[in-house]
């Protein structure tokens, strides 16, 4: 469900954590981590919040689209599928999609069409065919699929 201010306010309380600050301790919590498995779990809790256009200008000012991009070149398939996740969120924003290509997203997409993981290749096909169509020439997408 979207929210708004009014209803974020809401349901954090007076005592309860802003949701810019909710998000940096996430970053942080991220920066931090060790382990494969807690990187997933907050990078698929991003690609949550990416699905909300009240967390759109949060996300730009931390810079989660650029950690998405990022983990679109780890090895970990689900940092993968989750990263490619939280892009094709954001992208229902026209300046979130501007972000993406300003910082070579496209090319880091159409990679990920060649996925095992079926949900990554999905949300791929979705961000070609919908938001990126335009930036994505027709010979990349054919021969990524291929392979």
């Amino acid at each position: 469900m979207f929210t708004n201010s009014q209803r974020q306010e809401e349901r954090t309380g007076k005592y309860g954590t802003p949701r810019v600050e909710y998000l940096q301790q996430l970053v942080t919590q991220f920066q931090n981590a060790s382990s494969e498995e807690t990187k997933e779990k907050i990078v698929a809790n991003f690609a949550n919040f990416a699905y909300d256009p009240y967390n759109f200008t949060f996300l730009r000012q931390l810079n989660v689209i650029e950690l998405f991009l990022d983990c679109l070149t780890e090895p970990n398939e689900k940092l993968v599928e989750f990263g490619i996740g939280g892009i094709c969120n954001v992208c229902a924003d026209p300046s979130n999609a501007a972000l993406v290509t300003q910082n070579d997203g496209i090319p880091l997409i159409v990679q990920c069409l060649s996925s095992p993981v079926r949900s990554t290749f999905i949300e791929c096909f979705d961000l070609h065919m919908v938001k990126f169509a335009h930036y994505i020439p027709r010979e990349h997408f054919k021969l990524a699929v291929v392979n």
